[in-house]
C-alpha cells in the first residue's frame, strides 16, 4: 500500500513545478499591486477556521468542507472561501475601524472534491471585501477595480457578466409562489446555465401554457443595455423593478469607469453561494471551460456575525487566470552560471556575490558536477566559465 501512495496525491490536489510557481508570482503580483493602487489593504486569515462559525457560514457545501477535530474536540474547516474569515474579523477585531473598509486578500482554500474530475480541492484567491458600503457605487468600484486587475495581468479579452440576485427568486416566487417544488430544479438549471434543461422542465410541466411562456421568456434577459428595457415588462412585482433599478443604476456608472465595453448583463444569473443577496456578477475569458472569477453584494453575512455592515467584493481564480493567459511551459530563465574548478572556486564565490549584489539570479556550479557542459549551458541567460579563463558576462 506504501509502495502504491508514494507517488499519488490526494484527491483534487495539484503539485505547482517551478515555471508556473514563478508565473502564478508574477500574476499575483500584478493583481495585487493594482488592488492596493485603488486604497485596498492586504491581510490573511488562519487557515484553519471553526465549523460552527466560518464553516456553515461560508455556503459551502457540507460535503465539501476538509473537516479535522483539534485537541479540545472541536470541529476545524480547511477555510473554503475568504469571505467568511474576513467578515469574522470585521465583526470582531476590526468592528470600531472607520467604515467603509477596504480590505484585500490572497492565498489559498479548500473546497473537497468527490471524483477526480479536474476540479481542484486546493486553489487560490485573490480578491476584495469592500464592507459598509451600501451604495452602488461601492459594488462599481469592485467591479471596476476586477477589470482593471484583469487587465494589468495582462488579460484583455474577457467578460465580466452582472445580475441581480433577487429579479429571478421575485419573479419566480409571484409567478409560482414560495413553495413550489419545480422552483428550486429552475434554479439549477440557470446555476449551471443549463438553458435546454431549463426548457424541457417548463415545457414538461403541468403549468398553465400562460405561465410557461412567462418562465421562458426571461431567459431572453441577457445582453445590453436593452436588457433593461425588455425586463422592465416582465417585471412582476417591486422587488423584481427594485432588481433592475438597481443594475441600471450599476451599469451608468459603470459606464463613467469605462469599463462597460467589458460588461454583459444576465437577469438570469444565480449563484451556489447563498449568501449574495443583490447585485453578483461573473468573468469569463476564451477557451476557459470554468469560472475565472466571481462576486457580489452580500449584505446578510456580516450580521450573522453581530455587525450590521452591508459589503461587497470579489474573487479571481488564480490558476484560471493563467490558463486564461494561455501560459505556455517554456523556459524563460534569467539565471547567470558561475562554472568554476578546484582552482577557481574562490573566486567564483566573488563574482557570484557581485553579480547578486546587481541583482542577478546566480548559480554557481563546480564543473565536476556537469555532466554535459555545453547543455548546462544552453540553460542558463548567461554563463561565465573560470575553469577556461574565458569570454561570459562581464569579462
Amino acid at each position: 500500500m506504501a509502495k502504491r501512495l508514494m507517488f499519488e496525491k490526494p484527491l483534487g490536489m495539484r503539485d505547482t513545478l517551478p515555471f508556473f510557481y514563478n508565473q502564478k508570482t508574477k500574476a499575483r503580483e500584478k493583481l495585487t499591486s493594482t488592488i492596493l493602487s485603488y486604497g485596498y489593504s492586504l491581510m490573511d486569515t488562519p487557515l484553519l477556521e471553526y465549523h460552527e462559525t466560518v464553516g456553515k457560514m461560508s455556503a459551502t457545501p457540507e460535503q465539501q468542507l476538509f473537516k479535522l477535530l483539534d485537541q479540545q474536540g472541536h470541529t476545524l474547516v480547511l477555510r473554503p472561501d475568504m469571505t467568511a474569515p474576513i467578515a469574522r474579523v470585521a465583526a470582531s477585531q476590526l468592528k470600531e475601524a472607520e467604515f467603509p473598509l477596504r480590505l484585500a486578500y490572497e492565498g489559498p482554500v479548500f473546497r473537497a472534491q468527490q471524483t477526480e474530475g479536474g476540479k481542484p480541492a486546493q486553489f487560490e484567491q485573490v480578491g476584495t471585501e469592500l464592507i459598509g458600503d451600501h451604495s452602488s457605487y461601492g459594488d462599481a468600484e469592485v467591479i471596476a477595480l476586477l477589470v482593471e486587475s484583469l487587465k494589468q495581468a495582462g488579460l484583455d479579452d474577457f467578460v465580466i457578466t452582472i445580475g441581480h440576485i433577487g429579479f429571478v427568486k421575485s419573479f419566480f416566487h409571484d409567478l409560482l409562489g414560495k413553495e413550489s417544488e419545480i422552483i428550486e430544479l429552475l434554479l439549477q438549471h440557470l446555476y449551471r446555465k443549463n438553458y435546454v434543461g431549463f426548457r424541457e422542465d417548463v415545457k414538461m410541466s403541468q403549468l398553465p401554457e400562460e405561465t410557461k411562456q412567462a418562465l421562458l421568456s426571461i431567459l431572453r434577459l441577457r445582453g445590453g443595455e436593452e436588457v433593461f428595457t425588455a425586463s422592465k415588462a416582465l417585471a412582476r412585482n417591486q422587488s423584481c423593478m427594485q432588481a433592475v433599478n438597481e443594475l441600471k443604476q450599476l451599469y451608468k456608472i459603470l459606464k463613467q469607469y469605462g469599463v462597460d465595453r467589458y460588461v454583459h448583463v444576465d437577469l438570469n444569473l444565480i449563484s451556489h453561494m447563498n449568501y449574495y443577496t443583490g447585485i453578483l456578477f461573473e468573468g469569463y475569458a476564451p477557451k476557459l471551460g470554468a469560472l475565472l472569477c466571481n462576486g457580489g453584494r452580500y449584505d446578510t453575512l456580516l450580521p450573522s456575525f453581530q455587525l450590521n455592515a452591508s459589503a461587497t467584493g470579489f474573487a479571481i481564480h488564480l490558476e484560471r487566470l493563467l490558463e486564461a493567459l494561455e501560459v505556455q511551459e517554456q523556459e524563460d530563465d534569467v539565471r547567470v552560471g558561475v562554472i568554476v574548478d578546484d582552482d577557481t572556486h574562490a573566486e567564483g564565490l566573488q563574482r557570484a556575490g557581485a553579480l547578486r549584489h546587481e541583482g542577478y539570479y546566480v548559480l554557481l556550479q563546480h564543473i565536476d558536477q556537469v555532466p554535459d557542459l555545453e547543455k548546462f549551458k544552453e540553460q542558463l541567460h548567461d554563463s561565465i566559465d573560470l575553469t577556461v579563463r574565458g569570454g561570459g558576462l562581464n569579462e
